[in-house]
């Protein structure tokens, strides 16, 4: 991961509701509450009614980003984005009754995961961000609360806040069938999602430059595949050379085939 300089983020509330779960936050988390600062941060972690989101104090900034597995975009995904079709879910392997257990060793905000769950897998979460991990969480929580299918998806998601390469090492649960990787990188996409998102979690995360130690972590664990998801037109990581690809308009994955799925 990328060095960058120490960055100014803390955690507020909207609302006194709020207050004595955010104050329990910033103590987990070993961050500063924004009411204590004497100047905004630039970036805050705030809990309101409709739970955690990150969002920067920059004027002109972006919007807030929250994890939404109920509404929005994943709910359109859920119901219309393609089924076993799309190309992630080709990348894991799922096809006809088919469904591996699948490590999102790269999690993020979870959206692969949680396409890959709605299909029917069991799949593994792992995020080494603090507060990518904690936005992630409080999505869980909140569609697990929420009831009907979302709920009975997100009970497929198990998240662990851990270091995957130091957790792939040390992998004291079966092995998964399938590793699922989507390295930091510097995105081109256009989108103002994309863009908004990168602009916030890139001075958090940096770049994943520990990528060719990821995949020989995650091509030593997983006993079919490992799926590697990369810009269309990105190299493919430093390593093992990939033994298929998927190709889409603006991203690609590198298949590591290990051994047939069925």
């Amino acid at each position: 991961m990328s060095e960058h300089a120490p960055l100014s983020l803390a955690v507020s509330w909207s609302a006194p509701a709020q207050q004595r779960a955010a104050e329990a936050l910033a103590e987990r988390l070993q961050l500063p509450l924004q009411a204590d600062l004497p100047d905004a941060a630039a970036l805050l972690l705030e809990l309101d009614a409709d739970g955690l989101s990150l969002r920067s104090t920059e004027a002109g900034a972006p919007g807030a980003v929250r994890v939404d597995f109920v509404g929005g975009a994943l709910a359109h995904r859920r119901q219309f984005g393609g089924g076993a079709g799309q190309m992630v879910a080709r990348a894991v392997g799922i096809r006809g009754s088919v469904r591996p257990s699948v490590l999102d060793a790269t999690a993020g905000l979870g959206r692969d995961a949680f396409v890959i769950a709605a299909l029917g897998c069991e799949v593994t979460l792992l995020e080494r961000q603090p507060v990518i991990a904690a936005l992630l969480e409080d999505g869980l929580q909140r569609a697990r609360a929420a009831g009907g299918e979302v709920a009975e998806i997100t009970e497929r998601m198990q998240l662990l806040h851990c270091d995957a390469i130091a957790a792939m090492g040390d992998w004291q649960l079966p092995a998964p069938q399938v590793i699922h990787l989507d390295p930091m990188f510097p995105h081109r996409d256009k989108s103002a999602l994309v863009k908004k998102e990168m602009r916030l979690f890139r001075p958090l995360a940096g770049d994943d430059d520990d990528a060719p130690e990821l995949l020989a972590a995650a091509l030593q664990l997983a006993s079919h595949r490992v799926a590697v998801k990369r810009p269309r037109k990105a190299p493919a990581i430093a390593g093992q050379r990939p033994s298929a690809e998927l190709t889409g308009q603006s991203s690609r994955y590198d298949i590591y085939g290990k051994k047939k799925l069925d």
